[in-house]
């Protein structure tokens, strides 16, 4: 497979397809102004104001680096070897019931074996998933809205989950966001391989990956010696932890979610770390890229409540968290700072004389 870099930074995008979903990822396009040339296939003439239209793949004018396929299965095979054949940067395969189509739909399988084939050694994401955001180059092949504005530099989302990737964007907890990438059922490019791409970017500081089942693990081995090369942490929020989400997990992206043991135990040999909600992803993320991975176990806590300086001790009860006793010389400078009344420990609960 030829690599990732045109298609996640394309200076030259065709979109190709009709409908809502296609008109949004132009909307996208032009919305951020980046200067990309954009054209859109498709054999109804219409234009988006600036946006030409071309009836065919073959009539463009140039190579794309990035082409959003926003048409039905069969005919995105037809268009990935078009543009395989035209020497594409690669493809957003949006269509779904490739692999990982219902068991009554015997074709599915079948399908993904053509798309694989048309494709060649032109990456291509998906099947079955939105697309990407890059928001260090201001480039989102994304048919929705989404909470991302440009940046430079940050931490990349790998998601196997379009509509969790979607809802990331639109965090608000200060977590500046370099790219988002959905790799849907991973025909061809698979999680790993995107993010050996990214890491290898010195604008991107960490990764995020939301993993619903571990592919090749050789190309995750090479993440994570790479990872470690270039000190870049990597978190993962592995799902499928449930008999039930097992199960949804094949019908979603043909994942086989695997046991929650066996999945934690890899995490850990690859040096990653392993989270258990989008939230707790998110603020890991958020101190990764802020200050780098913490030296040391130990906190210390300030409240004006002892209600909360209790559940602060509680929460670091279950956790490789140690709440140190305050030295000799932190309790001489806070009972003058606080006064005789307040019991001076860690956490501590500072009360509210001060005020």
């Amino acid at each position: 497979m030829a690599s990732l870099d045109r298609l996640l930074s394309p200076k030259t995008v065709a979109v190709i397809g009709g409908g809502a979903w296609c008109a949004a990822v132009i909307a996208q396009c032009r919305t951020w102004g980046t200067g990309a040339q954009v054209v859109r296939v498709h054999p109804r003439p219409e234009t988006f104001s600036d946006i030409p239209t071309v009836a065919r793949a073959e009539d463009l004018t140039f190579v794309p680096d990035a082409a959003f396929v926003g048409v039905n299965r069969h005919a995105t095979i037809d268009a990935i070897a078009t543009l395989s054949a035209m020497g594409a940067g690669g493809a957003v395969c949006f269509a779904s019931a490739f692999s990982e189509a219902s068991a009554e739909d015997d074709t599915g399988a079948d399908l993904q074996d053509q798309l694989v084939k048309a494709a060649g050694q032109m990456p291509v994401l998906g099947p079955n998933c939105y697309g990407f955001i890059n928001a260090l180059d201001g480039v989102a092949l994304w048919p929705d809205q989404h909470g991302l504005d440009t940046k430079s530099g940050g931490v990349a989302l790998i998601a196997q989950s379009s509509n969790i990737a979607l809802n990331l964007t639109m965090q608000s907890r200060g977590l500046p966001i370099s790219h988002v990438v959905t790799v849907g059922n991973q025909a061809i490019c698979t999680q790993a391989d995107i993010a050996l791409s990214l890491i290898e970017d010195p604008r991107v500081r960490a990764l995020g990956c939301h993993v619903e089942g571990f592919g090749d693990l050789a190309a995750w081995g090479a993440l994570a010696t790479r990872a470690q090369e270039l000190r870049k942490p990597v978190v993962v929020l592995k799902t499928g932890r449930s008999e039930a989400a097992q199960t949804g997990a094949i019908s979603h992206t043909a994942s086989l979610a695997g046991s929650a043991t066996a999945a934690s135990a890899l995490i850990a040999r690859f040096g990653f770390f392993e989270v258990e909600t989008l939230t707790v992803l998110l603020e890991t993320l958020k101190i990764l890229q802020t200050v780098g991975q913490l030296k040391n176990p130990a906190i210390g806590s300030i409240s004006c409540s002892g209600g909360e300086a209790a559940l602060v001790a509680d929460m670091a009860s279950t956790r490789e968290i140690n709440l140190p006793s305050l030295s000799e010389t932190q309790s001489q400078k806070l009972r003058v700072a606080l006064g005789p009344k307040v019991a001076l420990a860690n956490p501590l609960d500072y009360h509210t004389y001060i005020w």
